[in-house]
This record gives structure tokens, sequence and C-alpha cells, in this order.
């Protein structure tokens, strides 16, 4: 009887914990091994050296396909050719996404079709965030993906098409819960798939790239004031997995002046970093509000670094 009477309750205890909401238990630890013991995630990939600055028209990100180059300005698109030379450009591309969409980050382009995190931004906050795709020749828009809002992704500072998984990963600059994570799309159909937690998290990420089996992430987490130089991160590009190592991967420590990093691309062909970067305009919340001694107007350029595998 007493032996009954100790199932009876462990049964009402359970219905009990179930009526009221209590979450299920964490899953025991799948993933082998400890993270600081695995070389490959926590050491630079890369040996990077400055090759060449390029100037151009826009100062948010960059992206490479065949020999070409792409970059978004807030409110533009512009299309270069493999010598830099400017040969397309797209200053009203929100005309056919309706009213209150005012930014453009980073960018990517892949298969011909040119990837952008679009929203309406003001004074360090966005809303109606959209993956806007457009024709990479005519810089035309194609088509649109809303986001998911049950994500809790509140801003969009960059984007990258990820082919090997099908994946459109998206981060976001805001300080807080939402830019700790990187979010992921279908890149079939738009449709939301998760997000990924990452650990150690940089500060104001401001693009993200995915380069042979990882993602990097660019963060504008130095105080231009100061003289402090921005950093490049990177992690492990896992579609299963729910949280992401980050390590860092460089520090540019040889741009021309301190001031915003914004998106990265690779040239795949050449093995080659592509950083966009911004300097002579004293930024506050993401809003270009002055400029420094010496500058009467701020200057974007792409910084191209030779990438060799380490030993």
């Amino acid at each position: 009887m007493k032996r009954m009477m100790m199932i009876y309750s462990a049964l009402a205890a359970l219905i009990w914990m179930t009526a009221i909401g209590y979450a299920t238990a964490p899953a025991p630890v799948t993933i082998p091994g400890r993270t600081e013991d695995m070389t490959e995630l926590l050491l630079p990939r890369y040996q990077y050296e400055l090759t060449s600055v390029q100037q151009v028209d826009g100062r948010q990100g960059i992206a490479w396909e065949d020999g070409q180059y792409w970059v978004s300005g807030s409110t533009s698109l512009s299309r270069y050719d493999g010598d830099w030379s400017l040969i397309a450009l797209n200053e009203s591309p929100f005309d056919d996404l309706g009213e209150g969409i005012n930014h453009i980050g980073d960018i990517d382009v892949y298969d011909g079709e040119l990837y952008a995190g679009v929203e309406y931004f003001a004074d360090g906050s966005a809303r109606d965030i959209r993956i806007a795709v457009y024709d990479a020749g005519t810089l035309k828009l194609k088509r649109c993906y809303d986001f998911d809002p049950s994500s809790g992704q509140t801003e969009v500072s960059g984007i990258a098409v990820d082919p090997d998984h099908r994946i459109v990963w998206m981060c976001s600059w805001a300080d807080g819960e939402t830019g700790r994570y990187l979010y992921k799309y279908a890149l079939d159909d738009g449709s939301y798939l998760g997000k990924v937690h990452l650990q150690s998290p940089p500060q104001w990420i401001q693009g993200v790239a995915y380069y042979d089996g990882f993602l990097y992430l660019t963060a504008d987490d130095g105080t231009a004031d100061l003289g402090e130089p921005d950093h490049l991160y990177r992690g492990k590009a896992d579609p299963e997995a729910t949280r992401m190592t980050v390590t860092l991967e460089r520090t540019f420590d040889d741009v021309t002046m301190q001031g915003e990093i914004e998106g990265l691309s690779f040239d795949r062909e050449n093995g080659c970093l592509l950083i966009s970067y911004n300097r002579g305009a004293q930024v506050v919340l993401g809003i270009p509000m002055g400029f420094y001694d010496g500058y009467d107007g701020e200057i974007h350029e792409v910084f191209v670094f030779s990438a060799q595998e380490r030993e």
C-alpha cells in the first residue's frame, strides 16, 4: 500500500508540474570534447597581409563573385568590374519594397543574385526587417522575404549566403540579446530555420560572410576616438548546432585611420579578404554625426588582404 501511495504521489507531482508550465529538463551534453581543447576553433585560420585599398561610393558592405565587386551604401547598391571601375548603380533600391524601408547593411552575392538585409533604421533601433534579393547585374529587385518576429531579431546589419548548407545567415548590430545570435533562413524559400547562440559574442557586429565551412564576423568594437582597432571573428558553420564558438581572427591595426568597420567578403579566386571601412566621420548609434579634424566628408574604402592558411 505504501509503495502504491508513493507511485500515486509521483504521478500527481508530474501532472501538477506539467499543468503549471514547468520546462523540460536540459538535454545531456552531446558535443564531444571541450571547446577550449579544440585548436581548430581557437586559433586564427589565416594570416592576412594588406595588399591594396580601394575607395568606393558606399559605406555599408562589400561582396564578390566571378571577378566583380558589389558595394552597398545605406540607400544604394553599386557594381564594380575587376579593376574597381563603377559599372552599375541603383540609388532607389527601396522603390518596390513599399514605405518604411530606409537602410541596407552588408550584402552578399550568389549565383547572379544580390542578397541584402533591409530595414527601417533610426537612432540605433530598427523594424520591418526583410531579405531583399536583387538581380546582381541590373541591381533591380527580384523578390523579398519577411523575417520571422519569433526569432527575437531586432536589427539586421549583414547577410551571408552559405551554399554548402543552403542557408542565408543574418547578423544583428544591436546591443543586448539580439546581437548574441546569428539567424538562419532557407536559401530556397526564405523560411525561418532558427538561430545560433554565439559563445563569447563580439560587440556591435557589422557584417557576416561564409567561406570554406566557417562564418566570419566583423565587429565595430574599437573606440575610434581612442584609436582602438576593430576586429574580425570566426566560427564554424553548422546548420544543426544551437551554439557557435567565436574566436578572434584578425585585429585591424593597419587601416588608414581608425573609424567604423562594416561588411566583408572573400575573393575566392585570389584568396583575398575584403573589408569595408569608413573614416572621417564621427558615428553615434550607427549614424554619422559630424567630422574629425581634416575631414569635410566620410571616406568609404575596401581594404584587400591576402589570406594564407596557417600551417
